[in-house]
């Protein structure tokens, strides 16, 4: 692939520029020398230094971060929406959690190498966590993909090395635990990216970390801990489990139990359009689990509200039965929409044709493992991503966590990152462009407290707003 790296004048950025319509497309091509691009992202640091990516402060034109999520709210189901500010407004993390479109448009301000992999869009601590392979063992990886997308490494870093900083904050941590947690993760963060740019590529595709590799690697006991709870409770998340939890026998057929306004049955007729937009998302999965699934019949459908920064985009639970009563599995419809990446890189230009398509292709390639019943679906106007809805997903629950815990698990989550940028491309240019030092981490760990007063300061705001009746707010 030819690269060039070029100053973009318009903003300052470093930007790589590529042959895209070569790129990955043909068995035919040179390969780019392995210490050729390591070369080349070392010489990026001449256009954006690594001294950089510890400043943050908001330019004059930075928007007010309560118009910011006024307008994210676009599209969203109205009902929903005091919901949402009721969640971000419970913690500054809560609110981090939900303001992924800010941080893009702040780190798009930023200088940045140009080195742009497919990066999640949205790497914080609560985006990593258990599911199940499909060979049914728990394993532990990013499992979040609603804004992945080819972007900058660095903000997919900068965000999670902001939630830590958040994270250890809110638990009360000093500043100096805080700190330390930081560094650990942009520590495991550089030495993974390392290591993995001198594999081969195929090689990097097949590592995962299972739920015994994860208690090894864990350093503290209390991170073991909360490693065992954590597994314990994703073991139990599945289909069959929840049955009961879910769902009442009615008239003689299973329906899912209505919770206003978090759990809804949708209207007959747009049952018909999800059943329907169901049968259309079979075309999307490989011949052999299409056939499968195809086994399955939908008994009911529901709207079912789930997440922070998701809430108030429409998410559904369609529960399928197989040939008893007790062969049920939940599948989830939820809406896709364009990532928060997606306009810093190509502007108003559509890559993508299909944005639920979008999730699940990088969702794809970030992972080690994925769900094997993730496609996509349509309705209307409106673009889905379907995967299974309970295949023992789990997290580690960061508040209330110790500080060593906590920095253990900074540690697994910047390995981890290290590892889903590593798998689509740029590894070497990457570990060119950060060397051996521990440059990066200094400052990054710097940039990472600046944010962090930055998040508390938008979180005080968008509570002042509610409190002053300018957006509704339901408890969380």
């Amino acid at each position: 692939m030819h690269v060039d790296a070029v100053p973009d004048s318009g903003t300052g950025h470093v930007v790589l520029g590529t042959r895209r319509e070569q790129g990955f497309a043909s068995l035919r091509l040179d390969a780019r020398p392995r210490a050729e691009r390591y070369g080349l992202g070392r010489s990026l640091r001449e256009r954006s230094p690594r001294g950089g990516l510890g400043h943050w402060a908001p330019g004059p034109g930075r928007i007010d971060p309560v118009h910011q999520l006024m307008a994210a709210h676009t599209g969203r189901v109205p009902e929903l929406i005091p919901i949402r500010v009721g969640r971000m407004i419970a913690s500054p993390y809560a609110f981090l959690r939900g303001s992924a479109n800010i941080m893009a448009d702040d780190f798009a301000t930023l200088p940045y190498t140009g080195i742009t992999p497919v990066i999640c869009g949205d790497a914080h601590l609560g985006n990593f966590g258990f599911y199940a392979s499909p060979e049914r063992e728990l394993v532990f990886d990013l499992n979040d993909f609603d804004e992945a997308h080819p972007g900058a490494w660095e903000w997919d870093l900068r965000r999670l090395a902001t939630s830590v900083q958040i994270a250890g904050r809110q638990n009360g941590f000093a500043d100096t635990a805080c700190g330390d947690a930081v560094l650990h993760c942009i520590e495991q963060y550089r030495e993974q990216i390392g290591h993995l740019a001198e594999q081969p590529l195929l090689a990097r595709s097949f590592d995962r970390l299972d739920v015994d590799r994860l208690r090894a690697v864990a350093s503290k006991p209390s991170f073991r801990d909360e490693i065992e709870r954590a597994a314990r409770r994703a073991r139990r998340r599945t289909s069959d489990r929840a049955l009961p939890r879910f769902t009442e026998q009615r008239d003689g057929t299973r329906r899912i139990v209505e919770e206003p306004p978090l759990i809804t049955r949708p209207s007959a007729a747009d049952q018909d359009r999800l059943a329907a937009a169901l049968d259309g998302y079979l075309n999307t999965l490989p011949p052999h689990w299409a056939r499968i699934l195809g086994g399955y019949r939908i008994v009911d459908i529901a709207h079912k509200v789930v997440g922070v920064g998701s809430v108030g985009l429409r998410a559904y639970v369609a529960l399928c039965e197989g040939s008893s009563p007790d062969d049920v599995i939940f599948l989830q419809l939820k809406q896709a929409r364009r990532s928060v990446v997606a306009r810093h890189q190509h502007g108003d230009a559509a890559w993508h044709r299909h944005q639920g398509q979008r999730v699940v292709e990088y969702q794809q390639a970030l992972q080690t493992v994925s769900d094997p019943l993730l496609g996509w679906a349509t309705i209307g106007e409106q673009q889905y991503y379907v995967r299974q809805f309970r295949d023992m997903k789990g997290a580690i629950t960061v508040e209330g966590i110790d500080a060593p815990a906590l920095a253990d698990y900074a540690g697994v989550c910047g390995y981890l990152l290290a590892r889903s940028h590593a798998r689509t491309s740029g590894a070497s240019m990457i570990a060119g462009y950060i060397g051996g030092s521990d440059k990066m981490d200094q400052m990054l760990c710097r940039f990472a407290s600046a944010y962090a007063d930055q998040v508390e300061s938008d979180h005080a705001r968008l509570v002042a707003a509610v409190r002053r009746g300018i957006l509704p707010a339901e408890p969380a």
